[in-house]
């Protein structure tokens, strides 16, 4: 069977359950060639579809996310290792990378709480290159696919330095000093919430729950801002759309200000705690 006939094929099978199912297809045979999606489609059309790619579309047909049957998510034009330990970077998150370039465009010292495969991280500090950072993560599946990530990107030693940290544990602050910038993506999902297949079979659950109403990590993570902003820093959490004015509430019981950026669907994405209110900002 040629690669485009094997296309047409698997287009169909997915469709059933991915909403994207051409596009799934195209980069799961670019995967198994071993080239490029574009390469692909001006290319190999009429080369013989690999053995491979069946098992690939048998396992994005059972729901199994992309990005670890190929190994890699893009996030902000960059392209991430990810693996099932770590959650999958997303586009809403991106907010987060637009929110710190706008606020913080001279922080010279990054905290990424929470990092996972480091994409967060990672994009700062290539975004700001006078900046150091540390990335710290509960899971030491995670922090060595953020270490992966780093040294992939071009970042070095002291630049990206990732720890092993539990935010539940007595004691996780220790030695990391203080920072002009905290961004922080935690988990958010309510318990009970329904989630896609591709999320709750796959996906690491320590990275998405948090308690019944989704809070529970803010609530822990808020009262050690203190110690670890710089005067004038800002810290940065992405939150679920709904939860703008929960997290805002807990960070003026605080004592800081919390304004809201939304993503570019317009939905709350992103709360913004800072010592105190900045001027021109909205204080909600």
């Amino acid at each position: 069977m040629k690669v485009s006939e094997a296309l047409r094929s698997a287009s169909d099978r997915l469709a059933e359950t991915s909403d994207t199912a051409r596009l799934d297809a195209e980069l799961l045979m670019a995967h198994a060639l071993g080239v490029t999606r574009s390469d692909m489609l001006l290319r190999h059309l009429d080369d013989h579809a690999p053995d491979g790619v069946a098992e690939l579309v048998a396992r994005r047909a059972s729901h199994e996310p992309l990005a670890y049957i190929v190994g890699y998510q893009e996030f902000y034009g960059r392209g991430f290792k990810v693996t099932p330990g770590v959650l999958i970077p997303r586009s809403d998150s991106e907010t987060l990378i637009e929110t710190a370039l706008a606020i913080a465009p001279n922080a010279r010292r990054v905290l990424d709480l929470g990092t996972g495969s480091g994409a967060l991280l990672v994009t700062l500090l290539l975004e700001l290159p006078q900046a150091q950072g540390i990335g710290i993560d509960a899971s030491a599946a995670a922090r060595e696919v953020a270490e992966a990530n780093a040294q992939a990107h071009g970042l070095i030693g002291a630049a990206a330095r990732f720890y092993e940290r539990d935010w539940t544990r007595p004691g996780w602050t220790r030695d990391l000093g203080r920072f002009d910038l905290v961004v922080c993506n935690p988990p958010y999902v309510e318990d009970g919430a329904a989630l896609e297949p591709s999320v709750r079979d796959y996906e690491p659950a320590a990275a998405l729950f948090a308690g019944e109403d989704g809070l529970d990590d803010y609530a822990l993570l808020l009262p050690h801002l203190r110690s670890l902003l710089e005067e004038g820093g800002t810290a940065l959490f992405e939150i679920g759309h709904r939860q703008g004015g929960a997290v805002s509430g807990l960070a003026r019981e605080h004592g800081f200000s919390a304004e809201i950026r939304c993503d570019l669907a317009d939905r709350p994405r992103c709360v913004i705690v800072a010592g105190e209110k900045r001027e021109g900002g909205q204080n909600r």
